[in-house]
């Protein structure tokens, strides 16, 4: 469980995104909360050098479909060559109900999120922004509130692993 503030990070320790380039999508279930996450990431993004010329944002109905949506993506970039500088944000929001659809939903996005990852054929980092919380208090928390935003530790996330890839590249 968070217990820090999401938002927080050193901004010397995050490498200037003016040239990375991001896709971000985001879930329309829970759109108070996701839409929240998806302007966090976008600010964080901008704060750290990036331009809005080089953010996407993409819509999918509900959490579950982040999976095929990030491989379409990763798929549609590798085929343009674009792949190189591109890290998709996945953001959904998965609150727990009265059945087990919460434990198969978050489930299956968390593990179809980390094999892309792990795909060798892949080589866009896809990072895992999906909320999983017992209740509604505790995504807006989450998304804005009191702990801050998931969407803005899923931005420097993003950043970093690109400047990373560069890193590896240059090996």
């Amino acid at each position: 469980m968070a217990t820090t503030n999401l938002s927080a990070y050193d901004a010397n320790s995050v490498p200037n995104a003016s040239e990375m380039c991001f896709v971000i999508i985001v879930s329309e279930w829970n759109q108070n909360i996701t839409f929240a996450l998806r302007d966090g990431a976008i600010a964080a993004i901008k704060e750290n050098g990036g331009s809005e010329e080089n953010i996407t944002v993409m819509y999918v109905p509900g959490s579950f479909e982040l999976t095929f949506a990030s491989k379409a993506v990763a798929n549609a970039l590798k085929e343009k060559g674009m792949d190189g500088n591109t890290a998709i944000i996945a953001l959904g929001s998965v609150v727990r109900g009265g059945t087990p659809h919460f434990d198969y939903v978050c489930s299956g996005t968390t593990n179809g999120l980390a094999a892309l990852n792990a795909d060798k054929e892949l080589e866009v980092p896809v990072i895992f922004g999906l909320l999983t919380t017992d209740d509604m208090q505790q995504a807006e928390d989450r998304a804005g509130g009191k702990l801050g935003n998931k969407g803005v530790e899923c931005a420097i996330t993003a950043i970093k692993m690109l400047d990373f890839k560069q890193k590896v590249e240059e090996i």
